[in-house]
This record gives C-alpha cells, structure tokens and sequence, in this order.
C-alpha cells in the first residue's frame, strides 16, 4: 500500500548571493511563493509582501553584506496569527539599525519607514552571526486593508 502524506508547505526558506541580483530573486520568490499559497501575485498582500522583502533584501545587500556570506529570505505563514512573518538575516552583527529620517531631496534613508508604515509590527533579532530584521503583516483585515481574502 502506498501511502502519501500531503501537508501543504507554508514555509520558504531561501539563502541568497548578497548582491543586488538576490535582492531581485528574493523579492521575484516571495510574489511566487505567496501566489502558490493561494495569494494572488497581482494582489495586495503579495504586493506589500514583496515590496516589505525588496525594501529588507537591499538593506542586507548594501549594509548587512559580508564578502563571500550570503543573506538568508525566510517567509512564513502563521494562520492562528492571521500573519505573514517576512525575515531576512545578514552576516553583519555590527551594523545596528537605525530610523533615519531622510531630508527632503535625500536618495537613501527611507527604507525602514516604509516597512514600518506597511507592516503590523517589525523589529530586530540578534543571531550567533549576524542579525534578522523581521517584518509581521495581517492576512486578513477590515475593508480596505492589504488582505486578499
């Protein structure tokens, strides 16, 4: 008798070159991911998903990078949260993060107000080598919120 097991993964866990090219993948692998988990890749969720993910990846690459280390994407689905965790990890446990607050006119500087206007929560977690910075986003949500469902 052959029997199979089918639990649907609900979890993505990707190391990536940190250069600008994985920024790019990682983004490009979380629209995909969450449309195969039954969120549309032209919808909201996936699209605040993925722009959350560029806006961390490009941090991990320009100022998280370490000759030769990758940078690790994690997405998970936590369905009793109503939430999508977004981690991205780096090698570099020296940076610290700071909110700086870019001046008008400025190029740089604005990435972490927008994972923090578009995300639940957010924070950052030190690791044995390196740090993740993490973002939370609802699934669901009243009208008008970033949900698809």
């Amino acid at each position: 008798m052959n029997l199979e097991i089918s639990t649907p993964l609900k979890e993505l866990i990707q190391r990536l070159s940190a250069t600008p090219r994985g920024a790019r993948l990682a983004r490009r692998l979380t629209g995909t991911a969450l449309d195969n988990w039954g969120y549309p890749y032209d919808g909201p969720l996936n699209n605040t998903a993925q722009l959350l993910v560029s806006e961390l990846a490009t941090n991990a690459v320009t100022h998280g990078r370490v000759p030769g280390r990758d940078f690790e994407l994690r997405l998970t689905l936590l369905p009793q949260e109503d939430t999508l965790r977004i981690e991205v990890s780096d090698t570099r446990g020296e940076r610290r993060l700071q909110m700086l607050r870019a001046a008008f006119g400025d190029e740089h500087g604005r990435g972490l107000i927008v994972v923090d206007a578009l995300s639940r929560t957010w924070g950052v977690r030190e690791r044995v080598v390196g740090k993740t910075v993490w973002a939370d986003i609802p699934l669901a949500g009243p009208p008008g919120a970033i949900s698809d469902r």
